[in-house]
């Protein structure tokens, strides 16, 4: 009886070892036929029809008559990338940026002057103003047209239009108001009994929005249609704006500085006139006179080297010259932006007065604090 519940026993042990061979043999015959397929099917990474996979070991995978067991599969994997398309930034584009941040800041600072000061409400000090206002929105411009460019989609063209109207609106009042600058000093000398009476701060008023209407006008004009967005052909040296219209505003721009010129001999004339005429004990009018003289001087020849080339260049140039010349050209055209705050506000007496109280709550005693004239700003 136990020699057979020891057979019966062993019999049973071998009849289980027999069991799991089998199930054995059965795993590695499953894991052959579709072990492969399996893998390719169930994993989209390993996709035999991707062409991201690639086998390095140079095996086809659809090859059958390799062993199964012997095959090795290695791929290397490649991820799509999304090729990113960086442009490169043009030094000449921040530096018309960085420019157009100190225009900001200067005028900023003439604006804010103004505004918090009432005492500054004469119409030389309203004129100033305005320029300062134009010469901030030329500086923004500059920066917005950094921004767009840059950060911006630019083949929208909403974004180019409203880039080239800011900047022709702001460039135009610009010296527009520097005209008006110079013909507010002559008619000062010219009418020096009747100025007061008869240069209101009405008149000068009516006389800004003038100018400022007119500016936007000529700003709005690309966004009305005149432009070169479906001609590249027909372009001036500034996309949008056409030939035609850029050698127009280079001509008025040649007719103002003409005119400016002529202000400016007949300022002379009248100052040394007046030179001659006052008496010993009124020399401080003549010395009033004679730097308001030099002022204009060095306003003049600012305004000349600054605005002549890029004017000149507009009327000869197309879009097919070199952008570097454009470049080259534009860039002393923003920098007289930058030269208009020294010149006409910070060297005025009233506006350092100003300045002072405001910056160190004093006034130095080397200040005069004489009454201005506007041959004197």
């Amino acid at each position: 009886m136990m020699v057979w519940t020891a057979r019966k026993s062993k019999i049973c042990f071998d009849f289980w070892n027999l069991f799991a061979m089998i199930l054995s043999l059965a795993a590695v015959a499953a894991m052959s036929s579709g072990g492969s397929s399996s893998l390719n099917s169930s994993s989209p990474l390993l996709d035999p029809f991707d062409s991201s996979t690639s086998w390095s070991l140079g095996e086809d995978p659809s090859n059958s008559s390799s062993e199964p067991v012997a095959r090795t599969l290695t791929p290397d994997l490649q991820p799509a990338t999304t090729a990113v398309v960086v442009q490169e930034v043009s030094p000449w584009d921040v530096a018309l940026c960085v420019t157009g941040t100190l225009i900001s800041c200067e005028n900023a600072l003439v604006i804010a002057v103004l505004f918090y000061t009432p005492t500054l409400r004469a119409p030389m000090f309203i004129l100033i103003g305005s320029l300062a206002v134009a010469d901030l929105l030329a500086g923004l411009g500059l920066i917005l047209n950094f921004v767009f460019t840059y950060l911006v989609d630019s083949s929208v063209e909403f974004v180019t239009l409203l880039s080239v109207a800011l900047l022709i609106s702001a460039f135009s009042a610009s010296v527009l108001n520097i005209l008006a600058i110079t013909v507010d000093r002559y008619l000062s000398l010219y009418n020096a009994l009747t100025y007061h009476t008869e240069r209101t701060v009405t008149y000068t008023y009516v006389m800004v929005i003038f100018i400022w209407v007119l500016c936007l006008t000529l700003g709005l004009l690309p966004a009305l249609g005149w432009n070169c967005l479906r001609d590249d052909s027909a372009c001036s040296i500034c996309r949008p704006v056409t030939k035609i219209n850029a050698v127009a505003l280079a001509v008025t721009f040649l007719l103002v500085f003409a005119l400016m010129m002529q202000l400016y001999l007949q300022i002379c004339k009248i100052a040394f006139r007046h030179a001659q005429q006052i008496a010993v004990q009124h020399q401080f009018v003549a010395i009033s006179t004679t730097k308001g003289v030099s002022t204009l001087s060095a306003i003049l020849c600012a305004f000349g080297a600054c605005w002549l080339p890029f004017a000149m260049y507009s009327i000869v140039a197309d879009s097919t010259y070199p952008v570097i010349y454009t470049y080259a050209t534009v860039l002393p055209a923003t920098c007289c932006s930058v030269i208009n705050p020294i010149i006409y506000a910070f060297r005025n007496p009233d506006i350092q007065k100003s300045l002072w109280m405001a910056c160190c709550g004093c006034v130095p005693s080397n200040l005069s604090l004489r009454p201005r004239t506007s041959s004197d700003v």
